[in-house]
């Protein structure tokens, strides 16, 4: 069983996943970064793989991948660095289907099972896609897709989300990029409904989560909170990669 299936299983609610962009805001800082959040106590990373294009991204997440680019990051330094992360963190991998199509789809997936990548988020992977040509090659090195559902995702397509996912589903918070509102909408009922929608897998809420308060509303309607651009921009702000993990984890818990 993976570790990311291991916390799943052992913790139902509140569960928080910080989301840092590799090869910012320095080269090599990726481990430093991802070993302070496991010291911090967050149950989940998920670690953006830069691309100039990155389009279900705002400003702040599009600018960190920039930097990681003119920094040199690639995807085998990428998987080099993973190698030095706490092996008892569960890893996801947020990337776009052109950089791994090119690097190669089975080959990304076998050096993510060496590493220890529980997950992969491909925003712009049409479902039928994956599961007529990918599914299975998934399966084969342990990797769960992650799926992505927004206010007008139709109950159709929510099953059939749920039916391809293995691990957990990603609720995008409002129709938006990253970032890009000024935090959570108390009262939506898309938000507020999410308990109810009847899936076999937990829902984690993510995008525009920049508060504690934030934080804590979107518990209460989902199992679990995934924060990123609120993240960079505190990575941003501060010169110790790993002070700022712990800084950032103690205040987006202090609700």
């Amino acid at each position: 069983m993976s570790t990311l299936k291991k916390v799943l299983e052992t913790k139902k609610e509140g569960l928080l996943n910080i989301y840092c962009t590799a090869g910012y805001p320095q080269l090599n800082d990726l481990p430093t970064i991802v070993n302070a959040l496991h010291d911090a106590g967050v149950d989940m990373v998920e670690i953006g793989i830069p691309y100039s294009d990155p389009i279900a991204d705002g400003e702040t997440i599009q600018q960190s991948n920039a930097v990681a680019l003119k920094n040199g990051i690639t995807i085998d330094l990428i998987f080099e660095q993973l190698k030095q992360c706490n092996k008892n963190i569960p890893k996801i991998v947020m990337t776009y289907f052109n950089p791994v199509f090119k690097y190669g789809l089975e080959h990304f997936c076998e050096q993510c099972q060496k590493v220890g990548v529980d997950g992969i988020i491909i925003p712009d992977l049409p479902l039928e896609l994956y599961q007529s040509s990918y599914e299975k090659m998934f399966q084969k090195y342990g990797l769960s897709p992650i799926f992505l559902i927004t206010p007008q995702t139709s109950r159709e397509r929510l099953k059939f989300i749920d039916e391809l996912s293995s691990t957990f589903i990603y609720a995008v918070s409002s129709s938006s990029t990253t970032g890009k509102s000024t935090g959570i909408n108390e009262g939506s009922t898309y938000l507020s409904g999410l308990k109810n929608l009847g899936l076999q897998h937990p829902v984690l809420v993510g995008f525009n989560i920049s508060t504690s308060e934030d934080l804590a509303l979107v518990n209460e309607h989902a199992q679990g909170g995934i924060i990123g651009s609120a993240f960079i921009k505190h990575l941003r702000e501060n010169t110790s990669p790993q002070e700022a993990c712990h800084t950032f984890v103690k205040k987006i818990t202090s609700c």
